[in-house]
């Protein structure tokens, strides 16, 4: 363990072993940063990351259920471990972390913020806050967020709408597009040797197209031993009741959470990748995470019919647009790819080849080490 380190990457919120943070983000900085080390606060001990030389340090977990008193209490233990080790730069992956940022800042600490979604627009849809609440609490962590960031040294976006929303001369785009190497499934079975099955790979949800997706089924049952592989996790946990009730859960395979070698086994067998999102603010400008995974899997896309992705599907001609809303459109969808394997496979095709030129995460590394080179030039 380093008693002193260079690169400091700080969550209280994401897991430790998150595909932003720590498969792609750390362990790119850690091969050429070999002082990196990624603070959490899970509970889970500290360790030493197998693939580089970056250290994990565990704050320890809050075990309460108060939330308030978790964004208190963990920003403040971060505030303390982060300190002993006397970073030169410390990067910020949570809202919640930004009073100690601005601390860390006055201290003489160089501040990143990595913002993963369009936080205002995420608070109009948070069930947990009060309805009367969420418009004045978006405009209040709009302005927050504003007014801070031009505190910071740097700002990394995760997608080019939620950049517009900062300071431009200190702001970078870095999206979460795919690392190549790990959705090489050409070891699965060839494309139309593969079973009558499609997947949803990420968290289930009602406004993630949960319910639709499944009573597309119900619209399927011609298509003998057609199956729903779903991996993840379903939340909230009165929602897994509700799904599987229905019909349609009679084909559904459900993996529950998985690691990044299952997601990779489970694209390689099936012939089609669902990303069903709901139109609400936050996911319209959004790049899902998934969309990409499925086209660097050589897989079509079944997306949402919103003007950005519409953007991506049409010119790479990579998969079919649909209403999230329809089942029965989803399912029309579903059984064209079911039906036309030759085309369908030639989609998955042109997916992997924009991935292997455009949306990789090697392109997008290249953006963050070019920032760090900055920072770390500057006295």
């Amino acid at each position: 363990m380093y008693d002193r380190i260079k690169i400091a990457q700080c969550t209280t919120v994401h897991p430790r072993t998150d595909t932003r943070i720590l498969v792609k983000q750390c362990r790119s900085l850690a091969t050429r940063y070999p002082q990196t080390a990624l603070f959490v606060g899970d509970g889970l001990g500290d360790k030493k990351d197998k693939s580089t030389s970056l250290e994990i340090i565990d704050i320890g977990a809050y075990h309460g259920r108060n939330r308030l008193m978790r964004m208190i209490r963990q920003p403040l233990k971060m505030f303390s471990h982060v300190r002993k080790k006397k970073p030169r730069i410390v990067h910020i992956h949570d809202p919640e972390l930004i009073p100690m940022a601005l601390l860390l800042k006055i201290l003489g600490h160089k501040i990143v913020y990595d913002v993963h979604e369009n936080l205002p627009q995420q608070i109009l849809s948070k069930h947990w806050i009060a309805s009367p609440l969420r418009k004045p609490i978006a405009s209040m962590v709009n302005i927050f967020e504003q007014l801070t960031a031009r505190a910071f040294n740097a700002i990394v976006a995760a997608t080019p709408t939620i950049a517009k929303n900062f300071p431009a001369k200190k702001t970078i785009v870095v999206q979460n597009f795919p690392l190549q190497s790990e959705f090489n499934t050409q070891t699965g079975p060839p494309y139309k040797q593969r079973p009558l099955s499609i997947a949803y790979i990420g968290g289930i949800t009602k406004v993630r197209g949960a319910i639709e997706m499944i009573k597309s089924l119900d619209h399927l049952s011609d298509i003998q031993n057609l199956k729903l592989h779903l991996a993840g996790k379903i939340d909230p946990m009165p929602l897994r009741q509700q799904l599987s009730n229905m019909p349609g859960w009679t084909n559904v395979i459900d993996h529950g959470f998985v690691g990044r070698n299952e997601v990779t086994n489970i694209l390689g067998q099936v012939r089609a990748g669902l990303v069903l999102l709901h139109p609400t603010p936050a996911y319209l400008d959004s790049l899902p995470v998934k969309m990409f995974e499925y086209m660097a899997s050589g897989l079509p896309v079944i997306a949402s019919d919103f003007p950005l992705w519409r953007k991506i599907i049409e010119e790479t001609r990579c998969g079919l647009l649909v209403d999230p809303s329809k089942p029965d459109e989803i399912a029309q969808a579903i059984r064209w790819i079911i039906k036309n394997p030759d085309e369908a496979m030639m989609m998955g095709e042109r997916g992997r080849e924009s991935i292997a030129t455009t949306y990789n995460w090697r392109i997008e590394a290249e953006k963050l080490f070019t920032l760090y080179e900055k920072l770390l030039d500057k006295k």
